[in-house]
């Protein structure tokens, strides 16, 4: 694996405060806004804030797919919400803290314990969790079928 890799993503104005968000590797364009919380915003449409937050969400997801695979646990499935906070601080917003609640379902009760510390692992190895100055805040759930 190479130690650069680069994203390229592209933005165009369509009217209003609406955009399509596209890559030239990616087939499918995402229609972007400024959302509803703020004037002009618009309601039903992805914004770069749940970007941000669904960006910090995915990456637990694939680190945790490579960790648990790496350390060979045995899961049934896994889902996460996530719930990011926008403040005013000094004058100017920014995404202040992330909660993530990831849910991992096993099916051996003994592997409960190294489940949790393969969650906590995989936050703590995150590259956008990493990236970010935004607070992350983890609330796993471990449920035993």
């Amino acid at each position: 694996m190479e130690n650069i890799h680069k994203y390229e993503v592209n933005v165009v104005w369509t009217k209003d405060r609406k955009g399509l968000m596209s890559s030239p590797v990616i087939s499918q364009q995402i229609e972007v806004a400024t959302p509803p919380d703020f004037p002009k915003g618009v309601p039903n449409i992805w914004s770069p804030e749940h970007f941000f937050v669904a960006a910090v969400n995915s990456c637990l997801m694939n680190t945790f797919f490579a960790v648990a695979e790496n350390s060979n646990l045995k899961y049934i499935s896994f889902k996460s919400n996530a719930i990011g906070t926008v403040e005013k601080i000094d004058g100017e917003y920014q995404v202040t803290e992330i909660t993530l609640k990831p849910i991992l379902e096993i099916s051996d009760f003994e592997d409960s314990e190294r489940a949790m510390r393969i969650i906590e692992m995989s936050e703590k190895n995150c590259l956008i969790s990493k990236s970010v100055k935004t607070n992350i805040h983890l609330v796993p759930e471990i449920i035993v079928i």
